[in-house]
């Protein structure tokens, strides 16, 4: 026991000198030789900051939710030894206060035989997805 654990010691050991012997790289002395010049307005990676954080937030809310209900999916199976006959199941029996609020634009899919949920994007009448 000694020895794996002196061995995964230098191990750690090793690792922790490899990375922290990566090249450096050394700022300039002044600040008025070497001052960095600003992106230009059309630079493909500044273009749509506001944009992208919102999709993030989108997207984070969307597995936060989804992860919420498929936990109680799986809690409600433990106990009853079956997945509820739809999402309202789960509010009744007691296993969610209420269903979370997706993002606009979607709703939640509920697959019974699998017990496994999902967020898709919200069909309008007419068939065609909106562009969430």
């Amino acid at each position: 026991m000694k020895n794996k654990s002196a061995f995964c010691l230098t191990g750690v050991l090793a690792l922790s000198l490899l990375v922290g012997c990566g090249k450096n790289e050394e700022a300039p002395e002044s600040s008025a030789e070497a001052a960095p010049e600003p992106p230009p307005a059309s630079a493909p990676n500044s273009v749509d900051y506001l944009g992208a954080m919102s999709r993030a937030k989108t997207t984070a809310e969307k597995v936060v939710d989804v992860s919420s209900v498929q936990q109680a999916i799986n809690l409600f199976n433990a106990a009853e030894d079956r997945f509820p006959e739809n999402l309202d199941e789960l509010i009744s029996t007691g296993y969610l206060p209420r269903l979370p609020q997706l993002p606009k634009g979607y709703q939640f899919a509920y697959f019974p035989k699998s017990g496994r949920v999902k967020a898709i994007v919200m069909t309008p009448p007419g068939g065609a997805p909106s562009q969430q």
